[in-house]
């Protein structure tokens, strides 16, 4: 079974899968970092460029997912770095820090309120994300186009294009792709039409979705649906 809420730190939703989900369902690209903890290991979900399939047998996992462009402020690692990665947080900070947190989660009696606590914790000892990163998020995924974006925020292209690599782990282009995507798929899931989504969602048209969808999901529109 999975479910997700929203979590109280600003944007971020706090999310549980248990072994009773056989299904390896594709982690599709949406613009977000994750914190995760599944059997004693605390790991950090980087931007994916493409679906990620989990491995190995089901197995419980609690995570904390960032609102796009905000984990690295907070883990004081740029995105670019952790770019289509799963990796163990100790190899990311000192491990004895790292271990402490792992064993204060594995401890806790609900892992991914543990996981929201830490980040809480981490947002009020930092500055926090750029602001003007949101509202590149809110205007990329209202549809706006890169450049149109880029001059309302009054920022240059070479500027924007490397906070945008610190912050997301990839230019604004990718950024707004994968963000349409998302747009894309919930509207497909709602029952809308291929070719009303298509058009909806900024596509050339109907077989555009699809060559996007099959190059940033890995599974064909009617296969993602279908799972």
């Amino acid at each position: 079974m999975y479910e997700e809420r929203p979590s109280r730190l600003t944007g971020a939703v706090v999310w549980r899968r248990t072994p009773e989900d056989p299904a390896a369902r594709p982690v599709l690209p949406d613009g977000c970092m994750d914190l995760l903890f599944s059997e004693g290991r605390l790991l950090v979900a980087g931007p994916d460029t493409r679906a990620h399939v989990p491995e190995g047998p089901p197995r419980a996992w609690a995570g904390l997912r960032f609102f796009p462009g905000t984990a690295p402020a907070l883990l004081g690692v740029p995105a670019r770095e952790l770019r289509d990665t799963r990796v163990e947080l100790a190899d990311l900070w000192p491990a004895a820090r790292a271990r402490r947190l792992c064993d204060r989660v594995a401890a806790a009696p609900d892992a991914a309120t543990a996981l929201e606590d830490i980040a809480l914790r981490w947002a009020a000892g930092s500055e926090g994300p750029d602001p003007l990163l949101r509202r590149l998020v809110e205007r990329l995924d209202a549809g706006r186009p890169v450049a149109v974006t880029a001059a309302e925020l009054g920022i240059g292209g070479r500027a924007l294009h490397r906070r945008c690599l610190t912050a997301f782990g990839y230019g604004p282009k990718t950024l707004a792709r994968i963000l349409r995507l998302q747009r894309a798929l919930a509207l497909a899931r709602s029952g809308i039409p291929y070719a009303e989504t298509a058009a909806r969602t900024g596509y050339a048209d109907q077989p555009h979705l699809a060559r996007d969808v099959r190059q940033l999901a890995g599974r064909t529109l009617g296969e993602l649906l279908g799972g």
